[in-house]
Order: structure tokens, then sequence, then C-alpha cells
């Protein structure tokens, strides 16, 4: 049975030669629709919890509010937001943001450009940062530590991504887990918006999986200094953070890591 965003089960374990059965804490994943001004945007697969700040968040990124301002976030749908199971909220500017074009797919929880005409056109809109002074290295190396007790989902289950704002100092100031890793970095650019924060220019990213390319542009769309992956990045994700005037690193763990841009 779902626990907020946790489901209880009963699992069969195997180990050292014999079985039992025990319980088990898995992560919920659960649809989300969103509407940009009762406009259908997309569904995506995501962790229940702090769903404006997913919606709003995605629509700022994917360049859809086009500088209007947020009104209000709600749950909405053809029938109330309980039989709706709260799975559709829809972000309003009274009108003022461009009537947006539907995804062509749903988003999976692993992929956050499905559907998006091409790579150029989101990065179109995006003016290149200013050059500012790269964050120490060593900040940004110990960022993953840092950021271990800040996320008990994992911890509980295994199964979910975490984003973070932190200052320049490591200081981690917005921190959201989900099991996309897309959804992670909607959920801090939404809670910056909200709180009226971006652009987050004296702020750093993290991010518990790879850098590719759609985690450097949410960052570059949220005017971010710096992004700080676990894994890899990939070339693409490299070449747009040049571009940006970007601060990338990757592989932090242990203490180390690789800066690329």
């Amino acid at each position: 049975m779902a626990r907020g965003r946790i489901a209880k089960v009963l699992t069969t374990r195997f180990q050292n030669g014999e079985s039992s059965r025990v319980p088990d804490e898995l992560i919920v994943e659960e649809p989300l629709a969103i509407h940009l001004d009762e406009v259908h945007v997309t569904t995506t697969m995501r962790t229940p919890g702090n769903d404006f700040e997913l919606a709003a968040g995605f629509c700022f990124t994917e360049g859809l509010l086009a500088g209007a301002s947020v009104q209000q976030c709600r749950y909405c749908g053809t029938d109330s937001a309980v039989e709706t199971e709260f799975n559709v909220v829809s972000v309003e500017t009274g009108g003022q943001a461009p009537v947006p074009a539907p995804r062509l797919t749903a988003t999976s929880s692993s992929c956050g450009i499905c559907g998006s005409a091409s790579i150029a056109d989101l990065v179109a809109r995006l003016e290149r940062l200013p050059v500012r002074e790269p964050l120490a290295l060593d900040v940004l190396a110990a960022i993953p530590d840092r950021l271990k007790p800040e996320q008990p989902l994992f911890a509980a289950t295994g199964a979910v991504h975490a984003a973070a704002a932190f200052t320049n100092k490591g200081e981690p100031t917005v921190v959201r887990e989900d099991i996309g890793r897309h959804n992670a970095v909607d959920k801090v650019v939404g809670r910056l918006l909200l709180d009226g924060s971006l652009p987050a220019e004296g702020l750093g990213l993290y991010v518990s999986g790879r850098a590719s390319f759609e985690m450097v542009q949410k960052a570059w769309a949220a005017g971010f200094r710096a992004v700080v992956a676990v894994s890899a990045p990939s070339s693409l994700a490299v070449e747009t953070a040049a571009r940006a005037n970007l601060q990338l690193a990757g592989f932090a763990r242990d203490g180390r890591l690789n800066s690329y841009a």
C-alpha cells in the first residue's frame, strides 16, 4: 500500500543460498498531465510530490512561458483533484503565455526532450550566460557527499534521482528527488521560479545521474553558473555547456571529478 511517495510490498529475498519473504519499500511512479492555461502540454511519469514545482519548472525550462508570469498552479482535470488522483496540474498565466504546442509523445521518467522538434529549436531561444569566475573544483567534488543526507527517498528505495541548487560554497538551497532525472531538475527550477529566484545566477546545479544535453539545457535556461554530475556527460552536453558559458563537471564522486567546460 502506498505511503506518500513510497509503497510497501512483500518480496522474496535470496541470500546465502536461502529464500525468505521480507517487506520492501518501492518508489511510487505515477503519470502527471501538465497543462498550460488549460492546454494539455505533456504527460510525464514522476514521483508524486512537489507537483506544482515540477509543472512550473517544466513549462519554464521548455520555454513555454516565454517570459509570462505564473499566476497560480492548481490540480485540475475533467473531474475533481481527488477523482483524478492529483495527477493533472495546470500552470496558469492568465493567457499571457503563447498557446503551447503539445508534445507528440508522453515524456518518460528517463527522457526530457521526447517529441521536441530538434535540439536547435530548444537552444535558439537562450542567450549565452555572462562569463563568471569558475566555482572551485574542491567545492564541486564535495557536493555528492554533502547531499547524501538530503536524499531520504534514495536511502529508502535506491530508485530515485536527486537534483539540487547549491551556493558557491557548496551549501544546498533546494534539494528534490524524483524517479526521473529531468523531473528532479524541473522541481528545483520550479521552486526557484515560484520563489522569484530566477535566473539562478549565483548557484550551481547538482544532478545525481549523467549530464546529458537536457540537463545542461535546463541549467542554461534557469541561469545556473555550473552543473556538477555524478556520472559522465555526453559530448553534446559538453558542447552545449561551452556554448552557454556554463561550467560543467562530471564523475563527481569520492572527492574527485572531471572538469569539461
